[in-house]
C-alpha cells in the first residue's frame, strides 16, 4: 500500500520528505467530477460523432455503448488495485508492484506523455469555442491571437492545479454543472424538434435498434471502436488524486467506475439527439469538421441561443485542460519519490501541498509541444493527438493485466474475484491490445492521417507514437545506468489480509 513506502522520505524526496500531498482535500463527488471533466465529454462528442457516423451511420450510439465495455472492465482493475495501493502514480505504482520496474516505468512514461500531447489541443479548443460563443470568429482564424490565448489558458489552469486540489475541485464542479446543463438543453430541444418535424434536416426518429453495435457490420465496428473507446479516456484522473481524497482506499476507485457509467449515459443521449436531428448524411459529409458540425447544429437547434452549445464544448475543454495535467504531474511525482525520476520532480509545495515542480514541468513541455507542432501545421497537431491512442491503449491494457497478476493467488477464491479482478480486467486488456494492433495497422498508412503525408513511409501519428516510445526507452535505460535504486524493486502479490479486509476510511 501507499504506507509501505519509507515514511520519513517517501522513497527519496530529499529535503521535502516531511511534506506530503494534502490528505482528505476532496470527497467522492469531487473525485467523480474530476474524472468526468478529464474526459472532456462535450468536446469528445464534437470530435468523434461525425467520423463515427461516417463509419457506422445510425448505429453510432451502439458503437459508443460497445466502446464502454473495455473501459468499465479496466475501471474495475483500477478500483481493486487502488484498494491495496493508494498511490497517486496509479498504473506506474501498480504495474511496478505486479510486473516489475521495467514495465512500471514504461506505464508511467505513457501516462505522463498523454498529458503533454493533449493539453495544448484541449486549451486551443477551449479558446476557439469561447471566441465563437462570444462572436469573435475572426480571432479564431488569427493564429497568433489564438495560440497566445491558448498558452495563457494553460498557465492559468496549471496555476489552479498548483494552488490547491480543493480550489481545483471547486472550479471543476462549476464547469461540469455548466457543461451538463448546456448539453441537456441541447438534447431536449433537438429531440423535441425531431418529433415536431421542424429540424430543416433529413431527421430520423430514434429507434432502439440504434444501440446495436453490430448493425453496420464487423469492419465498420472495428473502425468505430477505434474512435469510440478513446472518448472515455481520462476518467482515471479521479484515482490519481487518491492520496488527497477522503476514504482513499475506496472512493477514488468508485469515482472512476461511476464516471464511466455517467459518461455512457451522456454520450448515448447526445449521440441519439445529434443523429436524429441532423441525419447521417450531414454528419458523414462533415466528419472532419467538428467545430463546423457543432457550431452549425448549435444555431439550427437553439437559434439565437447557439452560444449554449458552444459554451458546453468550451467549458468541457477548459475543464479537461486542467484535469489532464493531474495524472501526468502525479505520476511524475510518484516516479520521483520511488527514484525512477530525478528527485526534484518529487518536490511538493509546503504551502499548497501539491506537486508544484512536476505540474509546471508538464505544463511547460505541453506548451512547447503545442507551439512547435503548430509551426509544422495544424494537421501535425491533430496527428499527434491520434498518436495518443497508442499510449492510452498501452497503459490501460497494462493495468488490466497487472490487476490479474497482482491478485493471481486469490482469483479462484470466489466467483466475484474471478470475474471482477481476473477475467474482466484481462478481457478489457485484450480488447485494448487488439485495438492497439488495429491502430498501428491503420496508422501505418499515410492516407489515414490528417495531413495525408508520409513520414519515413509511415503515417505521422505512428511515427510520433514510435518516437515517443523510443525516447521513453532511452530515458529509462539512461536513468537505470545512473541510479539503479528503483530497479531493485521486485514484483509482489496481494496480501490476503488486504484482499479480504473492507476498504478502510481515512481519518
Amino acid at each position: 500500500m501507499a504506507h509501505d513506502r519509507v515514511q520519513d522520505g517517501e522513497g527519496g524526496r530529499g529535503d521535502d520528505s516531511a511534506v506530503g500531498l494534502k490528505p482528505n482535500a476532496i470527497g467522492f463527488v469531487d473525485a467523480l467530477v474530476i474524472g468526468l471533466n478529464a474526459t472532456s465529454p462535450a468536446y469528445s462528442l464534437a470530435a468523434v460523432i461525425g467520423p463515427i457516423v461516417a463509419l457506422v451511420g445510425i448505429y453510432a450510439p451502439g458503437v459508443m455503448f460497445a466502446s464502454f465495455v473495455p473501459m468499465l472492465l479496466i475501471a474495475s482493475a483500477f478500483y481493486y488495485l487502488n484498494k491495496v495501493d493508494q498511490d497517486c502514480g496509479t498504473t506506474f505504482s501498480w504495474v511496478t508492484r505486479a510486473m516489475g520496474p521495467w514495465a512500471g516505468w514504461l506505464g508511467g512514461w505513457a501516462i505522463t506523455m498523454t498529458g503533454v500531447l493533449v493539453v495544448g489541443s484541449l486549451a486551443d479548443v477551449a479558446v476557439s469555442f469561447t471566441l465563437l460563443a462570444v462572436g469573435l470568429d475572426g480571432w479564431v482564424e488569427n493564429d497568433f491571437v489564438r495560440q497566445l490565448l491558448t498558452v495563457l489558458l494553460i498557465i492559468v489552469m496549471t496555476a489552479l492545479c498548483v494552488i490547491g486540489t480543493e480550489l481545483s475541485a471547486k472550479v471543476q464542479n462549476v464547469l461540469i454543472l455548466l457543461q451538463i446543463a448546456f448539453l441537456l438543453v441541447f438534447v431536449v430541444v433537438a429531440l423535441y424538434r425531431v418529433y415536431a418535424g421542424t429540424t430543416g434536416f433529413d431527421s430520423i426518429e430514434p429507434s432502439v435498434s440504434w444501440l446495436d453495435p453490430f448493425g453496420a457490420g464487423g469492419a465498420a465496428l472495428t473502425g468505430g471502436l477505434l474512435l469510440g473507446v478513446f472518448i472515455y479516456w481520462g476518467w482515471e484522473s479521479a484515482v490519481n488524486l487518491t492520496e488527497e481524497t477522503e476514504d482513499s482506499a475506496s472512493a477514488p476507485g468508485r469515482a472512476g467506475l461511476w464516471s464511466t457509467v455517467v459518461l455512457l449515459v451522456t454520450y448515448l443521449s447526445v449521440a441519439v439527439a445529434v443523429v436524429a436531428f441532423a441525419g447521417t448524411a450531414f454528419l458523414a459529409e462533415n466528419a472532419g469538421e467538428e467545430e463546423f458540425i457543432f457550431a452549425q447544429l448549435a444555431g439550427d437547434v437553439l437559434g439565437g441561443w447557439d452560444w449554449i452549445l458552444l459554451l458546453a464544448v468550451a467549458t468541457s475543454a477548459i475543464a479537461s485542460t486542467q484535469t489532464t495535467i493531474i495524472p501526468a504531474s502525479r505520476t511524475a511525482l510518484s516516479m520521483a519519490r520511488r527514484q525512477a525520476l530525478p528527485q526534484h520532480f518529487g518536490h511538493i509545495s509546503p504551502r499548497f501541498r501539491t506537486p508544484d515542480v512536476s505540474t509546471w514541468w508538464v505544463a511547460g513541455i505541453a506548451i512547447a509541444w503545442y507551439l512547435i507542432v503548430n509551426q509544422i501545421s495544424t494537421n501535425a497537431l491533430f496527428d499527434s493527438l491520434t498518436a495518443l491512442s497508442l499510449l492510452i491503449a498501452f497503459y490501460y491494457a497494462l493495468t488490466g493485466v497487472a490487476c490479474a497478476v497482482y491478485y493471481r493467488r486469490h482469483l479462484t477464491e470466489s466467483v466475484r474475484n474471478f470475474l471482477l479482478i481476473g477475467l474482466g480486467p484481462v478481457v478489457g486488456a485484450g480488447l485494448l491490445a487488439w485495438l492497439l494492433v488495429r491502430s498501428v495497422i491503420d496508422m501505418s498508412d499515410p492516407a489515414n492521417s490528417y495531413s495525408g503525408t508520409s513520414w519515413f513511409g509511415l503515417g505521422p501519428p505512428l511515427v510520433i507514437g514510435i518516437v515517443i516510445s523510443l525516447v521513453g526507452v532511452v530515458l529509462m535505460v539512461v536513468w537505470r545506468l545512473r541510479d539503479a535504486v528503483f530497479w531493485q524493486e521486485r514484483p509482489s502479490v496481494a496480501d490476503p489480509e488486504l484482499v479480504h479486509a473492507p476498504a478502510r476510511k481515512e481519518r
